[in-house]
């Protein structure tokens, strides 16, 4: 082995088993794996999670409105201005009677206040603002992770289908493969006749132009393969460049179907979605109240304790406080309230609409999902009943050719129908198990330990 060649493949060597450390994957990788992998990487998941933690805050900022405020502050000054001289003074509790002199009291010399405060306010009644904003921000967070449940949902589901993608490529690719070698063999039995004078030279030419025809397929079929595994890497959230081996393989397993008005009760249930479309409609009726509220009188109460020296650090100096209480309720504000009330009341029948709408979407996709999963069940039944009937009829059409008893137009109709055959029993297979994970994906009840997960 040259010494380029081997620095090549220690590189290669180097570039994927760095590539599997970053991923931290294994070395052959579950569906029940890459679901795991994904529920911890994938960006949407993330994404989501983060919104939970937003909600989450918003709840505390809610309820922070319920608790008083307090202040402190330390403020430095210097002026000439007679009326802050002037007050300064008494503040600091160093006016002296030679302060009243006219020209004191007109043209003072500059003085300087170091002013150190204490300050609280507590709103005591806001005609319950405060709660139905509480409330609205609780409805909220559920809502985010009823969110989160669903973006979960759909993060496993795409996992699933880009898994069985990769198996479904391999097999493609394995079906090209065997076509070529057909195609190959067609070729190498069309020439030994044409060197004998059994057949024309278009025989040999056909079959040619299809086994060209097969390798520019199974070419095609090799970098589907590739791309479905970046599909895979790109669903669990990882580089694209990391490689690994899938644990399972694409074959028949037997799963459990339930009945249609089931699945519809279950999805009206289940459905993260829907409940986060439910929790938003309840949300904005608090959004309402809050409305209301704003109708209502306030109740306010308010203090402060403040300390005037003349420098940073001299003691001695002026202190005083004050405190009170505030009832307000606003007489006019230009109609401002009332077209808030408005819009929020036109924001709850948008939501209530948009509930009823949800709701129908639902009922929809469950239907979807129920019949295309169906279909996709008795697809399995005909296509694997069609693949061994094409076998054999590829099988007795090149004994026929090879004893000169049919053309090789029908040996290569023969062949190109054992091979599409073959690709849509395989196709109805992978639709099965997607279609099962979009059924349980459309009641809102799949989860990494789906049946269709778990071998």
């Amino acid at each position: 082995m040259s010494t380029s060649l081997r620095v090549a493949l220690a590189l290669g060597l180097l570039l994927r088993t760095a590539a599997m450390a970053e991923a931290q994957l294994p070395a052959s990788l579950t569906m029940q794996q890459a679901v795991s992998i994904a529920l911890e990487k994938n960006p949407l998941r993330k994404a989501a999670l983060a919104d939970v933690h937003t909600a989450a805050a918003d709840v505390t900022l809610a309820r922070s409105r319920l608790f008083p405020r307090l202040s402190f502050s330390e403020t430095a000054t210097r002026s000439n201005d007679p009326e802050y001289v002037f007050g300064t003074k008494l503040r600091q509790q160093r006016f002296q009677e030679a302060d009243f002199a006219l020209n004191a009291l007109n043209t003072p010399l500059p003085r300087g206040n170091f002013s150190t405060g204490f300050r609280g306010a507590w709103n005591l009644f806001d005609s319950f603002a405060s709660w139905h904003g509480i409330a609205r921000a609780k409805q909220l967070n559920d809502a985010a992770r009823q969110q989160l449940d669903r973006t979960q949902q759909e993060v496993i589901f795409q996992v699933i289908g880009s898994y069985y993608a990769v198996l479904l490529a391999g097999k493609e690719a394995a079906v090209s493969q065997q076509a070529l070698k057909t195609a190959q063999a067609i070729v190498e039995s069309s020439q030994a006749r044409f060197d004998t004078g059994l057949v024309v030279e278009s025989d040999l030419l056909a079959a040619k132009v299809r086994l060209a025809t097969r390798k520019q397929e199974a070419i095609r079929a090799a970098h589907n393969l590739d791309l479905a595994r970046a599909q895979l890497n790109t669903a669990m959230g990882i580089s694209s460049d990391a490689s690994f081996e899938l644990a399972q393989t694409l074959e028949e397993r037997s799963l459990e179907v339930p009945v249609l008005p089931d699945v519809e009760v279950r999805a009206l249930e289940n459905r993260p979605d829907l409940k986060r479309v439910a929790l938003g409609e309840s949300a904005q009726q608090e959004g309402v109240a809050a409305a209301k509220s704003s109708f209502g009188p306030q109740i306010n109460v308010f203090a402060g304790w403040q300390v005037d020296n003349p420098t940073l650090f001299a003691g001695g100096g002026g202190n005083n406080w004050a405190g009170g209480i505030e009832i307000k309720f606003d007489i006019f504000e230009g109609g401002a309230k009332r077209a808030e009330l408005s819009r929020q009341r036109s924001l709850a029948e948008r939501a209530a609409a948009m509930k009823e709408a949800a709701t129908n979407t639902v009922r929809l996709e469950v239907r979807k999902a129920f019949y295309d999963l169906d279909s996709s069940r008795q697809q399995i039944e005909a296509a694997r009943a069609a693949v061994a009937q094409s076998q054999e009829s590829l099988r007795i059409n090149q004994d026929r050719y090879e004893s000169g008893l049919t053309t090789v137009t029908d040996l290569l109709a023969a062949e190109d129908a054992t091979r599409r055959i073959q690709n849509d029993y395989w196709e109805s297979v992978f639709r099965f198990y997607t279609s099962y994970a979009n059924l349980e994906l459309a009641s809102g009840t799949l989860t990494p330990q789906s049946p269709v997960v778990t071998p």
